[in-house]
């Protein structure tokens, strides 16, 4: 039986993969993806196009509709009729053309998803031909050289060759709440797995150090994937909005049916009207007025606005996060990369008790070291002190040979001091290969310092970098013009002040030390004492130019900004002034340090926090007491995060957001969001697609429903009133046969298939195209709306009253001065005109509902294109059956004359003046200072 791979040493590994230290070839890759596959657990497959177009025939209504279909057509046979085989057929038509709609919808949102679950791919560093590149994770194959950093989501199952105090938490795989130390050393064969301390293992992650490691399995094969065979995928969760909107539609279609079965019962009972027809127009009835494709069009628009973000930089992994973002009332961010560039570059060198510039910006190695303005050559001390800022680095610089650009691969900090060394020629392969490292104690949030152990000549170095305060306090001695004096509680007042004072330039500072090790000193964090110190290097990261209008709308939209950073508070705070996040005369009240913070309660945070503005030199764990204490005093929450430490906040916060660039795996995965370009100003336009989102599922919906309740009037006023008003007006008629049949034909306002068609012609079209709304020009002036409150405002629920009533007035009274129940020719023309005037008082309203708050001139009437396109093509559909002879039997109209096309326009124009003067009244400034602009 052969060895398991922990048991093995790490030659017996990379011989038995057929591997190399220095990674895989292409060729090699290729062959071992067609052996073993993509790296990638199996998951349950998207849905197919032939699935999608089968579930829009299984909805309730669907199913009413082919069995009305069904019922028509046996009744037609029965009796040997064709009426009843026409109307079946159109029937079947128009359950056909919803449903493609429906599909085209579904299917679209499918593919705008599975685009996004590309986008947010987990990627994997690995060393390829003795290159390190960062690939997607499911190109890994058995045999490639993984690297691992701290805050890295292990991408597959590997035996360690090499690690640098390696902790791993195990978790999700072991219970085992405590991180695992790791090693290479080979382990016995029977050593369970939660004691395997040479391998890594997929879906755990990186906490501590780093290391690289050989894989020996992926997708499937791996712990991870063998527990994934077993476990089945959770159904896809309902979004709030969606389950509150299913709620609405069950509501309005209970209500629709009861009208419907209603109406049905009195025609068949009451009026003695044939049982088939009743059934067949009480169905329809139900159809046309029940919102039925509500939750998907919802869905499919919330899917296509999260595409939409994506070409803003913003990749939303969970649906509901849309929502949220809509309602976000907080913005916490951090300052590094997201509200400034993330390109840092070294401005000041303080070294010999004198400050020293640097000039030029940027990683290409240029400029110049100047005293007073005047160029200097760099003395032993500041070469003393750029090594020791080369040596603590895990940095590198790069240009590419094809555009001669220069990039940093790496920490951005740790770049800008390699940049600034080159300037002084001094080149980091040249001293890794003079001074190689044999140790380290890695940098952490919690120590703020790095120390890394080098071998030089017959003895061994230790460099320290770090926050100043964090390594002064490791220093016992100080190196001055070449000279190593003590360093006293005097240089230690000094250098703290002159941290201060370059702070308040905005400039962040890490100091340097050094000290001579014994040979063969074993290093360990405990000996991080008696340092020499040598000086401080100053760095800045310009802001982002679009940050501050970024900030200055959230400010308009009540959106609070609140900066976090591990940065010195006076630097933080004059990059929160430079960003006008803090006036000039801000208070100290309104900055808050990590100190600061551990010393109050979480009761008196909550008291304070919607004063503070700024955060500065906080931990991770910070962060979690912030998103606690906003949430606490009711404010949705988003907060930005990039580090391993910072996944519980990001779970916490109501949006979490993670770096695309910067960010760990970790941090992606706790995140609903992703930031591409780690850039602030894209949170906030991430933020107005949200709320517009909202706002056009807002139009959509009063839409349809002011239409449906108007349908839903018409009809059942309508089967009411004829009987008694033919009785009034013409008293003799309801004597004869003949009477009787026009009189409750005509009492049956628009027939089964007229219904259907209304349906199909304005809930469509129109309905899609409001989805894709523009949004109103003050959106990001308004205040932020609760999460708790329902999508039936004040100014809607005017709207699905008020408008119906007026609506159903106009049309029965058109309707009724035809007088329908004289004869068939009378109801013909009837039909005729209720139709048409109802089809084009929808589409004047699908304009106007562009806004629910302005008159649609104000918003700009012609900035929906594809509204114009639907309300056109709409009209042309009407149109073709009013016109074509032989679709004018089918649907039982005829071609309107002069004056039936000058009611429905004058309808039209009551209906959308009525509703344009609404909104002018209501959205008039109090002052008359006050205008929206366009």
């Amino acid at each position: 039986m052969a060895k398991l791979w922990h048991s093995k040493t790490v030659d017996e590994t990379v011989d038995e993969l057929k591997a190399s230290i220095n990674g895989l070839t292409s060729q090699e890759i290729q062959h071992r993806l067609i052996t073993y596959g993509s790296n990638e657990l199996k998951k349950e497959k998207g849905k197919s196009p032939l699935k999608i177009l089968l579930e829009q025939f299984t909805d309730i209504l669907m199913l009413i509709l082919l069995f009305a279909v069904v019922l028509s057509m046996g009744v037609g046979i029965y009796q040997g009729s064709m009426d009843e085989m026409i109307d079946a057929t159109i029937i079947l038509t128009i359950v056909i053309a919803s449903a493609t709609l429906g599909f085209t919808q579904e299917y679209r949102s499918e593919k705008a998803m599975e685009a996004l679950k590309k986008m947010t791919a987990p990627t994997a560093s690995v060393l390829r031909e003795g290159k390190e590149v960062r690939i997607p994770a499911t190109e890994l194959v058995p045999g490639d050289i993984i690297l691992l950093y701290a805050g890295d989501k292990v991408p597959a199952d590997g035996r360690l060759i090499e690690e640098f105090t390696l902790k791993t938490d195990e978790a999700s795989l072991t219970g085992e709440s405590t991180p695992m130390q790791k090693s290479t050393e080979a382990l016995p064969e029977q050593t369970q797995l939660n004691d395997r301390k040479n391998m890594v293992f997929t879906g755990t992650v990186v906490v501590y150090g780093r290391g690289k490691a050989i894989v020996t399995s992926t997708g499937m094969s791996t712990e991870f994937g063998k527990i994934a065979g077993m476990v089945q995928t959770a159904p896809q969760e309902q979004t709030p909005l969606e389950k509150h909107l299913a709620g609405v539609g069950k509501t309005i279609g209970i209500l629709a049916l009861t009208v419907a079965i209603s109406t049905g019962i009195i025609g068949i009972i009451v009026e003695k009207r044939p049982v088939f027809d009743m059934v067949l127009w009480a169905i329809s009835l139900a159809v046309a007025a029940v919102p039925e494709a509500l939750p998907a069009i919802v869905t499919g628009a919330l899917a296509i606005g999260m595409y939409r973000m994506t070409k803003s930089n913003t990749l939303i992994k969970r649906l509901p996060a849309v929502e949220t973002l809509g309602s976000t009332s907080v913005i916490c961010s951090d300052k590094t990369g997201t509200m400034t560039k993330g390109e840092m570059t070294v401005r000041n060198i303080y070294v010999n008790e004198q400050s020293i510039k640097v000039t030029c910006i940027g990683y290409t190695p240029e400029g110049e070291f100047q005293v007073s303005d005047q160029k200097i050559e760099p003395k032993d001390d500041i070469k003393s002190l750029l090594e020791i800022a080369v040596l603590c680095n895990d940095s590198e610089l790069e240009q590419n040979n094809q555009t001669g650009k220069w990039t940093v691969k790496g920490d951005p900090t740790e770049g800008a001091l390699i940049v600034a060394a080159a300037k002084a020629n001094i080149r980091k392969k040249t001293l890794d290969t003079e001074q190689p490292r044999i140790n380290e104690v890695p940098f952490s949030s919690e120590r703020k310092r790095m120390t890394t152990i080098h071998t030089k000549e017959d003895t061994q170095m230790a460099y320290m970098k770090g926050a100043p305060e964090m390594v002064m306090d490791c220093c016992s001695q100080i190196l001055i013009n070449g000279k190593i004096e003590p360093f006293t509680k005097e240089n230690h007042t000094k250098y703290f002040k002159v941290t201060e004072n370059l702070s308040q330039q905005a400039l962040r500072n890490l100091a340097f030390a050094y000290k001579k090790l014994p040979t063969d000193t074993v290093f360990i964090e405990d000996m991080e004492k008696d340092f020499v110190f040598v000086g401080i290097i100053s760095m800045i990261d310009p802001s982002r130019p679009e940050v501050k209008e970024a900030i200055a709308v959230c400010k308009k939209a009540g959106i609070h900004v609140v900066m976090i950073t591990g940065d010195h508070k006076l630097t933080a705070m004059a990059v929160g002034k430079e960003l006008k996040l803090l006036d000039e005369n801000a208070t100290d009240n309104q900055v808050l340090t990590g100190q600061e913070l551990e010393k109050i309660t979480d009761e008196q945070l909550a008291d304070i926090v919607e004063r503070v503005v700024i955060y500065a030199r906080t931990s991770p764990e910070d962060k979690l007491r912030i998103v606690k204490a906003w949430k606490q005093k009711d404010h949705v929450v988003a907060m930005t995060g990039d580090g391993v430490n910072d996944a519980p906040a990001l779970k916490v916060s109501d949006i979490g957001i993670a770096m695309g660039i910067s960010g760990t795996e970790v941090s992606k995965e706790a995140a609903d969001m992703v930031l591409a370009d780690d850039n602030f100003a894209s949170i906030v336009k991430a933020v107005r697609e949200g709320r517009e989102i909202f706002e056009n599922i807002k139009k959509y919906l009063t839409y349809l429903l002011q239409c449906n309740v108007m349908e839903i009037i018409v009809m059942f006023v309508a089967i009411i009133a004829v009987p008694y008003l033919a009785g009034i007006f013409n008293p003799g008629l309801s004597a004869t046969t003949t009477g009787r049949e026009t009189i409750n034909s005509a009492a049956i306002a628009l027939t089964a298939v007229q219904l259907l068609w209304m349906n199909l012609v304005t809930d469509s079209l129109p309905a899609i195209a409001l989805g894709v709304d523009p949004g109103d020009p003050d959106l990001m002036e308004r205040k932020p709306r609760k999460s708790t409150e329902s999508i039936f405002s004040k100014e809607v629920k005017i709207y699905l009253t008020a408008m119906p009533l007026l609506m159903s007035a106009l049309l029965l009274t058109a309707y009724f001065l035809h007088t329908p129940w004289l004869n068939e020719i009378s109801l013909i023309e009837a039909r005729t005109q209720l139709l048409t005037a109802m089809i084009v008082m929808e589409l004047v309203i699908a304009l106007s509902m562009r806004s629910l708050k302005y008159p649609v001139l104000k918003v700009g009437i012609f900035k929906n294109k594809y509204l114009w396109y639907a309300i056109l093509g709409s009209f042309a559909l009407q149109l073709i059956i009013l016109y074509v002879p032989g679709l004018q039997s089918i649907f039982a109209v005829n071609t309107p004359v002069l004056i039936d096309w000058g009611i429905a326009a004058l309808f039209g124009a009551i209906v959308f003046s009525t509703l344009e003067i609404g909104k002018w009244i209501t959205s008039r400034p109090k002052k008359p200072t006050g205008k929206v602009s366009t």
